[in-house]
């Protein structure tokens, strides 16, 4: 896909139809993830970050709790390999730099975790299986200045 890509924070529940699109065709969809483990009622709470093309279409999305949890980082399958994803986890690294946070976590799904340690996440669990999928941990540190991405 060559058409530019928009990001920005997300409103839930004013976005919500578009978030909940990405995921449930990646999550869903995709990998068999039960509806009820991926809309776990804490979407509410978290901030959330949606990547849309210029006219709109949504392409990919990722959250984050009060925990410094990042989560839920879903790219639709056409946009994939074009940066999408790094410009989402951008968007959360800086959002936790702003809220004085040192540190984020996430579950990374075993098949991801080299993306995440292009990132400097490093592996901190043994493999755990979350929704029948096999997840490793993994923690960045997170350190000033970051690329103000969004």
């Amino acid at each position: 896909m060559h058409q530019p890509i928009i990001l920005r924070e997300a409103s839930w529940p004013a976005d919500a139809p578009a978030l909940i699109r990405v995921r449930s065709e990646v999550f869903i969809e995709e990998q068999g993830v039960p509806e009820v483990l991926e809309f776990d009622g804490l979407d509410p709470a978290a901030l959330h970050w949606l990547a849309t093309t210029g006219a709109g279409e949504p392409v990919g999305t990722l959250r984050m709790l009060p925990s410094g949890q990042i989560g839920r980082m879903a790219v639709r399958s056409d946009w994939r390999g074009n940066g999408v994803g790094s410009r989402l986890l951008d968007c959360a690294l800086d959002a936790a730099r702003q809220h004085g946070w040192h540190q984020v976590w996430l579950n990374a799904q075993v098949e991801r975790v080299g993306f995440y340690a292009r990132h400097d996440f490093f592996i901190i669990s043994d493999t755990f299986e979350d929704a029948g999928i096999p997840h490793r941990r993994m923690l960045r540190r997170v350190r000033q200045p970051l690329s103000q991405a969004c």
